[in-house]
């Protein structure tokens, strides 16, 4: 047996003391199982005292069994007193204690349906609330730069056209070349019925011009252009460089999202017209197989379009850029500090900018309506 209970002779009955008595070698493997310390302390005991004359070789597999016993005393409200142990078992002991046991502590949600409600409303109002207050700097920034007082470099703004402009050529042309193509697939079917497959044509320019063209350039942008502008800027929060930019007193609006929304801006208009162009080039190669050749598709097109159908998508895709900007510039700026919070952003950014377009595409249309355009 490597260690047995003696209960010496007290001056106070009430004292309940034991001494643990350890002996002979606690070393890895050769240490019994089931020798539990704690089976052996008497009931009742109050104080228990380590002693340690008797002990030999030893290792980390005495101070895993002390560690444990000592929880054990904790819990039992027992005092353990170890100032006889050897010095180094002492101090990986007290080292060992100086933190708390983890305990995996699961509250109970016991808060009524209505509070919760209530915090749910809170927090989207403080959301839309901070949103509000981002669009101001925005546009505070927006007017700096128009009066040439911004502190925004235009080699960035030509970096980022660049970025967000020749480079997504290819998925726009593939992405609307497609929608054109559906567009006439789905007019077709109506059509051929009446014997004018011809007016494929009309809905399909009328389609990319007015919506298509502009939503769907709009959708691609949010989730190429708007996610990389939330993963830059929120790799920019973790490595503290928006930090160090407030810092030296530089605008962190001025220096990094302002360059990045203009050029959304700049290039989404000459996007969404090279997507209409494409679109309806898509219509023509369905049309082409209805027995419309495409000197018909043309001029039909010609007389559907008209300049105020292309103002109309125009200004919707710049609006579309500045709330891409918006949407993935404030996701990567309130940025947590670790990886994950990086790829929380980008999502963050995708799901908003999509909610952002579909809401303004719903206005825009209304209002077009109402002024009947």
């Amino acid at each position: 047996m490597l260690f047995h209970i003696e209960q010496p002779e007290t001056a106070d009955p009430q004292a309940l003391v034991v001494q643990l008595h350890l002996s002979g070698d606690w070393l890895l493997g050769s240490t019994p199982e089931g020798s539990s310390l704690s089976d052996a302390i008497p009931a009742g005991s109050k104080t228990i005292t380590l002693v340690t004359s008797e002990l030999k070789q030893w290792d980390s597999s005495l101070a895993v069994a002390l560690l444990q016993f000592a929880r054990w005393c904790e819990k039992q409200q027992i005092a353990l007193d170890t100032s006889a142990a050897p010095e180094t078992l002492q101090q990986l002991l007290n080292l060992a204690t100086a933190i708390p046991a983890y305990q995996n502590n699961v509250k109970t949600n016991t808060t009524n349906f209505s509070t919760r409600v209530q915090k749910f409303f809170t927090a989207q109002w403080t959301g839309v609330a901070h949103t509000l207050t981002f669009i101001g700097d925005v546009t505070l920034a927006l007017g700096n730069w128009l009066r040439g007082d911004a502190k925004t470099r235009r080699q960035d703004i030509f970096f980022f056209i660049d970025q967000v402009g020749p480079r997504a050529l290819a998925i726009v042309t593939l992405i609307a070349l497609l929608v054109g193509m559906i567009l006439a697939y789905l007019g077709s079917v109506q059509l051929r019925q009446l014997g004018a497959q011809v007016y494929v044509a009309d809905l399909v320019a009328l389609g990319m011009v007015r919506e298509m063209g502009a939503l769907m350039t709009a959708v691609i942008m949010a989730g190429r252009t708007g996610a990389a502008y939330a993963a830059q800027l929120g790799t920019m929060q973790v490595n503290e460089e928006i930090d160090a930019l407030k810092t030296m007193g530089i605008s962190t609006i001025e220096f990094l999202v302002l360059p990045r929304l203009l050029a959304l801006v700049f290039i989404m208009p000459l996007l969404c017209i090279y997507a209409d162009i494409i679109g309806m080039f898509g219509g023509a190669l369905v049309a082409t197989s209805m027995d419309v050749n495409f000197s018909q598709y043309i001029l039909q097109t010609q007389g559907a379009v008209d300049w105020v159908d292309i103002t109309a998508g125009l200004v919707k895709s710049i609006f579309f850029g500045i709330l891409i900007a918006i949407a993935g510039c404030q996701a990567g700026i309130d940025c947590g500090r670790n990886s994950d919070a990086v790829g929380m952003a980008a999502t963050n950014a995708v799901v908003r900018a999509i909610v952002y377009l579909v809401v303004a595409d719903a206005a825009f249309n209304i209002l077009y309506d109402k002024l009947g355009i």
